[in-house]
């Protein structure tokens, strides 16, 4: 889903597109920024609740040069979703962001088997200062680097994913219940190795879960 903005363009001429989908509309608005575009991506937490789908894999296929030429076609259903978790966005995104921010400085400084947490909240985590300046918050999105170095890390990781029972293995983000993931494994699979996460690091998509309940999981989960 991508707006315009009518804000300036880059030098030569080239329109800036801010991607939105982690900040969302309740913690940041690029366009008051000066970006020309702005690009969410509907399914994650405008939607909210995981069940916004553009169409399935056959379709997809299909419907390929259709996109193309007249942008990504939202179905009746999913518009219908779309709109119902618009109207509980900034609820869902302030509950998920007080729970991310407390697992973070958990993770940071107690969780076992831990070497760094990436999380704008953190005192040493939003190195540009945008929280504040330009976000309204940290959001709800963690990066977690398991101790042991790339090798053992790895084998860490991917562990960890397997022993969490609450917190769910899958590639999205921004819904109700928490995701996590290997990106080198799966989504950054693809990525040219200099520009992919380590191989030891997690992303964790906070949902709106008990905070005791989801360190619960993440500690026996990293304790293993």
């Amino acid at each position: 889903m991508v707006t315009a903005a009518g804000g300036p363009v880059a030098e030569g001429g080239v329109p800036v597109l801010a991607d939105n989908t982690f900040a969302t509309p309740a913690l940041q608005n690029p366009a008051a920024h000066g970006a020309a575009l702005v690009l969410h991506s509907g399914t994650k937490y405008l939607g909210g609740h995981g069940d916004v789908v553009a169409c399935d894999g056959a379709w997809a296929a299909a419907l390929r040069r259709v996109r193309a030429v007249t942008g990504a076609i939202v179905h009746p259903l999913a518009a219908y979703l779309l709109h119902r978790g618009l109207q509980t966005l900034p609820l869902r995104v302030g509950a998920q962001q007080a729970t991310a921010q407390r697992l973070a400085a958990w993770l940071a400084s107690e969780a076992p088997n831990v070497a760094r947490v990436q999380y704008p909240g953190l005192p040493d985590g939003d190195p540009l200062g945008l929280v504040g300046r330009q976000m309204r918050g940290p959001g709800a999105m963690i990066a977690v680097q398991v101790a042991g170095g790339p090798e053992a890390g790895m084998r860490r990781a991917m562990a960890v994913v397997d022993r969490v029972r609450l917190i769910t293995h899958a590639v999205s983000l921004g819904g109700v219940d928490s995701l996590i993931q290997h990106p080198a494994a799966l989504t950054h699979r693809p990525v040219a190795a200099d520009a992919r996460p380590g191989p030891d690091v997690l992303r964790l998509s906070v949902g709106l879960e008990s905070y005791d309940d989801l360190r619960a999981d993440l500690e026996r989960a990293l304790t293993g």
